[in-house]
């Protein structure tokens, strides 16, 4: 089975994160779930790795201004985002879903995964992981969940 990073995130996501928050607690637990489910010690380490950088970087409070300077793309992030997810992580940011901080950190943790380009709907699934684990992104969590399955995203209200 040729796996990634985010397709055990994504099986994680899917079968605990949003089930069983005792069960998310239990590494144990879960890596011998993943491991029943066909992926490999190497890509679940990895995996557990890219959630433990995610939670480091867990603000205690968001102080980012949303009228802030636009953000410019270099090297690496220009290779692995195309122009349809840069444009939608500026609409996110644009509209409050994201702030600064938000979008720098789903930006850290598209570029951890190991894959040499994501898709729009790999980045998606990397924002909604990125606010489940965002104390008081609540709101934008749920409209991103909203948003996972459409082709066009909805303004926001």
């Amino acid at each position: 089975m040729k796996e990634s990073i985010l397709d055990v995130l994504l099986y994680l996501f899917e079968h605990y994160f949003t089930e069983d928050a005792d069960l998310v607690r239990d590494r144990d637990s879960l890596q011998n779930g993943l491991l029943q489910a066909g992926f490999s010690p190497a890509e679940i380490s990895k995996a557990f790795d890219w959630l433990d950088a995610l939670a480091d970087q867990r603000p205690a409070a968001s102080t980012a201004r949303v009228d802030g300077p636009t953000r410019v793309y270099f090297g690496p992030e220009l290779d692995k985002l195309d122009v349809e997810c840069r444009g939608f992580l500026m609409f996110l940011e644009q509209h409050g879903v994201l702030d600064a901080a938000q979008r720098e950190l789903v930006l850290d943790r598209a570029m951890a995964l190991d894959q040499d380009d994501l898709d729009l709907d790999d980045l998606k699934w990397v924002v909604l992981m990125v606010l489940f684990n965002q104390p008081g992104a609540e709101a934008a969590y749920a409209w991103m969940e909203t948003q996972m399955f459409v082709d066009e995203p909805e303004s926001m209200h």
